[in-house]
């Protein structure tokens, strides 16, 4: 069966040079495969909220993709492929918490967080629209599992204020989005028939702003 089949992937933390080694990387799985590029079904892709660089090569090199075989997109909020592949992960399995927050570092002091509700039958389900709050202003009263780089960058201010009742509370500090997250996602989202035109395909930011100036950096000793 399909979902038997163990995914080909390809994973590495780059910075400069990304726009350089993305195409080259998806011709090596598909020459991998033994498969060609128009003989997929749909491409799944990351929209967001993230990286503003990042964000815009993904949603870019896919659109040239999908556009020139005609293919579907299935676009995949960044923190919904964190809690798709969070629920997978031996941790979050040993606990079996009920609600869980995913939290990522947006930079500017503030984090991207949105609430999640686990479900035994399928993806886990999110609680309203992304967030993008200051670190102390993320709701985590009765959460057992939080999620996300956000913890990293924020540690006490992320997480010294909450009114838990829990004595701890699970951390995962180091998931982040995965080409697994969002083929996980993306393949319920394929079953459900939500594969959309790749025109339609834009970007997620939650803000307009991605960066302080060099005088509001100065103004906030950044």
């Amino acid at each position: 069966m399909l979902d038997d089949i163990k995914p080909a992937f390809l994973h590495q933390k780059v910075s400069a040079g990304a726009s350089q080694i993305l195409l080259p990387w998806v011709d090596q799985l598909l020459k991998a495969a033994k498969i060609e590029l128009s003989s997929l079904d749909a491409i799944a892709i990351g929209v967001g909220p993230g990286a503003f660089t990042g964000v815009r090569l993904g949603v870019a090199a896919v659109q040239g993709l999908a556009i020139a075989v005609s293919l579907p997109v299935l676009p995949v909020i960044s923190l919904d492929a964190i809690a798709a592949q969070l629920t997978q992960s031996a941790a979050f399995l040993a606990l079996r918490p009920k609600t869980f927050v995913v939290a990522v570092d947006a930079r500017m002091n503030e984090v991207y967080w949105a609430r999640y509700e686990t479900n035994p039958s399928g993806l886990p389900v999110r609680h309203g629209e992304i967030a993008l709050t200051s670190p102390e202003n993320v709701l985590l009263d009765e959460i057992e599992f939080v999620a996300g780089s956000a913890i990293h960058e924020y540690g006490d201010r992320l997480l010294g204020h909450s009114k838990n009742p829990f004595l701890t509370i699970q951390l995962d500090p180091e998931i982040g989005v995965s080409a697994l997250g969002i083929l996980t996602h993306a393949k319920v989202a394929w079953d459900a028939g939500l594969a959309q035109d790749v025109h339609n395909l834009e970007p997620v930011y939650v803000r307009n702003k991605v960066a302080f100036t060099a005088e509001e950096r100065k103004q906030a000793n950044i």
